[in-house]
């Protein structure tokens, strides 16, 4: 990142003005403008091409030693700067490169508190910077966060029932007068303005409790975080529940000391939405070498209960049943397998303790013959107690990486836990799967081993979810509000397709609501470069057409290309593959719909041969019907995409010599 100071005698350069106590900030493009007020405490507001964004609300700031507080600021310095994020993306969701200009703005107070706010020409962020304790502990008692939304047409909101959540929420629709004080939401937010569509959320978190937001009684929401935990039980194998909480939020030793990044994202359409990164943009860079990571695609076992039929052993938890996951994924080029719950003593939880139908040496021994690696599922307990221990003895195994579940929090011991587990896998070269989790804060920059993470309302619902809420509406909703976070395990993949009138959940043989190309779209579609293929050997090899497809889609991309989109309606995207080839991603809600595909994209000279899997024409009367085609495209051609209600479409474009 290449970053410039220029201090006020230059400032038209920046488009930064001051006047007193008040000062403005433009983004590169000019189309927004932050105005920032000092008086009894910081305001701000936000304007996108001149129609108000935010109404000017109150920020500041509250710590323990002498009551250090950001009221009644006193100015000390400013200074203005120009910047740009250029960023080669080691695991890259969107694009393997990010170069985006920026212009930031640094208040300095007498107090020693830094208020630094950067505007993109998609989106601001602001966050706190503190310089006064020398080495002396302190504690943050107070943030004040709001955000005052003054003519927002709707909002979408993962609305929680406390601050104890794996954050697996369906989005409400509100409008403002909805926004009531005992409204809990987690991030991110989006809302619908009418020249904007803006979403909430926050980067860099580090060592600091996560943000959350309560509706403020009129226009908007005020930001809540969960107290510093002061005690705690042990509960179940998986469940360490806080009994009493301090009058902080957070403990910190020593400065200069960074707060997370407040980021408002500022687009003109929903499509923008699924190209933005700031999230990913403003967390602090690696100072490692990740490029053992390998990203791919797992097979996994829980979802679909280990329901093998036609095998000559009895299918479970047990070393002849991974084996023949791994046959599976070997035969069809799948990177991974997860041994999920059940493979150690959850009785004792402990998490190097094999149950006595699987033989490690064995089963390690066996994938590095096919050339699979192994992923080990574990609580988040049962791993803190024996964090080194464990993760040596699975070196030595010679697994390549954890998928840590049911945390449920994101006060400061647990956001600091996390980067423990990222920190200790990153120097053992394990890979991290974090489910029971927060949304993502942009982690995965310093720490690429985080290959992905849940926080989503994903496919595991539907083996209960008996108010079929899992269903298209939802599946286009989270690109446009999860997926800004981050990589997003929601785990596709079900075989056993069915309509709303024929779908039931079931536990141990579940199907997805939608068709068949809804579930095989969500491969191009939704980001994880680490993507489970969530049903049965079974069952995809009896449909080894569709399987053959989901085996050749990467799970990293080198460009994406928003062709349509709108939230909650529909999605349609194409993604650039490592190898040069293209694949197209379309999904819709209950709603069938026909959507223009112009291929304006593609390479000037020569032609792509297409192969497409789109929604059969009885896919409106059975949701497992598809259709095969092959074709010839051209750059600058256009054709209409035909979805069904709850449909999908797929398509992989290879050039030909």
């Amino acid at each position: 990142m290449r970053k410039t100071l220029l201090f006020l005698l230059s400032v038209i350069c920046c488009n930064i003005a001051t006047y007193a106590q008040n000062y403005t900030l433009k983004s590169p493009n000019e189309y927004i403008t932050v105005k920032i007020k000092a008086a009894d405490r910081f305001y701000y507001s936000i304007t996108f091409k001149g129609a108000e964004i935010l109404a000017e609300a109150p920020i500041s700031m509250t710590l323990d030693n002498n009551n250090e507080l950001v009221s009644n600021p006193s100015v000390k310095l400013t200074q203005a700067a120009k910047g740009r994020d250029t960023i080669n993306v080691l695991v890259p969701t969107k694009k393997t490169r990010i170069n985006e200009p920026y212009n930031e703005f640094w208040i300095t107070t007498k107090s020693n508190f830094y208020l630094v706010f950067r505007a993109y020409n998609n989106g601001v962020a602001y966050r706190w910077e503190y310089y006064g304790a020398g080495s002396n502990p302190y504690k943050v008692l107070k943030e004040e966060v709001n955000f005052r939304l003054p003519t927002m047409d709707t909002c979408y909101f993962q609305r929680e029932d406390s601050m104890y959540s794996h954050n697996e929420r369906l989005a409400e629709i509100l409008t403002v007068d909805k926004l009531a004080p005992e409204l809990l939401g987690s991030l991110p937010v989006y809302a619908k303005m009418p020249n904007a569509k803006v979403v909430i959320s926050e980067s860099d978190l580090y060592d600091y409790p996560g943000l959350w937001l309560r509706g403020n009684g009129a226009n908007g929401f005020v930001g809540a975080f969960p107290q510093y935990p002061k005690t705690e039980q042990e509960k179940t194998d998986r469940d360490k529940l806080v009994t009493s909480r301090a009058d902080y939020l957070a403990e910190c030793t020593g400065a200069p000391r960074s707060f997370p990044w407040r980021v408002i994202a500022i687009e003109s359409d929903d499509k923008s939405l699924i190209s933005n990164q700031l999230v990913y943009q403003l967390n602090r860079p690696t100072k490692a070498d990740f490029s053992w990571v390998k990203p791919g695609k797992v097979a996994w076992d829980w979802w679909n209960d280990n329901n093998l039929t036609g095998v000559d052993f009895k299918a479970g938890i047990n070393t002849e049943t991974y084996k023949y996951y791994l046959d599976f994924a070997s035969k069809n080029g799948l990177e991974y397998i997860i041994l999920d719950e059940g493979w150690y003593n959850i009785k004792t939880n402990n998490v190097s303790e094999l149950v006595p139908t699987i033989d490690m040496k064995d089963l390690t021994a066996y994938a590095k013959s096919k050339n699979v690696g192994l992923i080990l599922w574990v609580t988040w307990l049962g791993l803190e107690k024996r964090l080194d221990a464990a993760l040596d003895l699975y070196k030595s195994w010679g697994i390549k990486g954890v998928k840590v579940d049911f945390m449920q929090r994101d006060d400061q011991k647990m956001v600091a836990y996390y980067e423990r587990v990222a920190a200790a896998c990153a120097a053992r070269q394990l890979l991290v799967d974090f489910h029971g989790a927060y949304k993502p804060t942009g982690m995965e920059r310093e720490y690429p081993n985080i290959i992905t993470r849940e926080g989503v309302y994903g496919l595991e619902q539907s083996k209960w979810d008996k108010t079929k809420k899992i269903g298209p509406e939802h599946n286009v909703t989270i690109p446009f509000l999860r997926m800004f976070a981050g990589a997003m395990d929601y785990t596709p993949g079900a075989m056993h397709n069915a309509l709303e009138k024929d779908w039931q959940p079931l536990f141990s043989t579940p199907m997805s609501l939608g068709t068949r190309c809804h579930q095989l779209a969500m491969y191009v579609v939704y980001e994880s470069p680490l993507q489970m293929l969530s049903d049965s050997p079974t069952n995809y090899q009896k449909e080894q057409e569709s399987l053959d497809f989901i085996a050749k889609i990467p799970t990293i991309w080198t460009e994406t290309v928003v062709k349509d989109a709108k939230m909650t309606d529909y999605i349609l995207l194409a993604r650039k593959a490592q190898n040069g080839d293209w694949y197209i991603g379309g999904m819709t809600d209950w709603t069938p719909r026909t959507l223009r595909l112009h291929f304006d994209f593609l390479d000037e000279k020569g032609a792509y041969e297409a192969t497409i899997l789109q929604d059969g024409i009885n896919a409106s009367r059975n949701a497992n019907d598809y259709k095969k085609l092959t074709r010839t495209i051209v750059k600058n051609e256009v054709m209409n995409i035909n979805l069904a209600g709850g449909g999908g479409y797929v398509m992989r474009l290879v050039k030909k010599k």
